[in-house]
């Protein structure tokens, strides 16, 4: 079975579902939102980081370079990402640190056993797994359908973290497993989606639709960045297709932040997102009382 890569697995994580959670973030997604405060998520494949904070400049990953991938320039290094074929030798020389591989191979059997060692926080808390990413639903699916058939065969409460940027066919062979779906928003309109996402919002809400139908139970997320989606007539719209269409269960409004900005620089591209702003507490504060007057009772700012 092909095994999809993981970035991370977030022990004790209060943000994405009930309770205490872990929460595995799956490498790879469909969409290119310009905050993406996880670029590393973005690329299916291993990727190579570098920290420039951590570089002494001793210059081992140069020398142990088979490729002769690594030079140094001015006070950091830099890897041509054409040369380099991840071989990871230079990972292996760097003493400090510097450098990593991001994404980790790892099988169903070993993710059930990674998630089993905070059994007794999901039973206390109400709690349990959260797939996140990246995107779950455009992973191998066999292999996903496999991981939420041994994790609720345990008992485990099950959420899935996506951006609806996937064929409905992959929900709907999973929805049995699922207990909750924390479904991203950003934009209604198209335009605007395509040009700060990266591609059309049609399949989107398309999906969100039927799972609404399904009976999923489901939680809307949506970020908010001044300038793209905070102002009236996008809140408006969205609560317009919301209160028409689907069932929502619960609402987080997310403010934007860019605690991911260095990740771009480790992984040698440029953040496209340097000139967005949070909305201020004050219009948070406003987009959530437009959702409570249109009739939405369970709505938080923030995760």
């Amino acid at each position: 079975m092909n095994l999809p890569k993981i970035i991370n697995i977030q022990k004790y994580s209060i943000h994405d579902g009930n309770g205490i959670r872990t929460t595995i973030f799956f490498k790879g997604c469909p969409l290119s939102c310009l905050w993406c405060h996880n670029p590393e998520s973005q690329n299916y494949s291993e990727e190579l980081m570098y920290n420039e904070e951590k570089c002494t400049g001793c210059m081992a990953c140069i020398d142990s370079c088979p490729q002769r991938a690594i030079s140094k320039e001015e006070k950091c290094v830099v890897t041509d990402k054409i040369k380099c074929d991840l071989c990871k030798e230079c990972i292996d020389y760097c003493v400090n640190n510097a450098r990593e591989i991001v994404g980790k191979e790892y099988t169903v059997a070993q993710l059930v056993k990674e998630a089993e060692k905070d059994r007794m926080f999901y039973e206390e808390s109400s709690g349990g797994i959260t797939l996140s990413g990246g995107e779950v639903m455009t992973q191998n699916m066999d292999y996903i359908e496999e991981l939420l058939k041994k994790l609720k065969k345990k008992g485990y409460n099950i959420a899935i973290d996506t951006c609806g940027q996937a064929p409905y066919e992959n929900y709907n062979r999973i929805l049995k497993y699922v207990d909750t779906f924390l479904y991203d928003i950003k934009l209604m309109d198209n335009e605007k989606h395509i040009k700060y996402i990266g591609k059309s919002n049609n399949l989107i809400l398309e999906n969100l639709k039927k799972l609404s139908e399904a009976g999923a139970n489901i939680n809307i997320r949506i970020p908010l960045v001044e300038g793209v989606n905070a102002d009236d007539e996008s809140i408006e719209e969205l609560i317009k297709f919301l209160k028409n269409n689907i069932n929502v269960h619960k609402i987080n409004l997310l403010p934007y932040h860019n605690t991911g900005k260095s990740k771009y620089e480790r992984l040698q591209k440029v953040y496209e997102g340097v000139n967005f702003e949070a909305p201020s507490k004050e219009r948070m504060e406003t987009v959530k009382g437009k959702f409570e007057k249109a009739g939405f009772i369970n709505i938080k700012i923030g995760g």
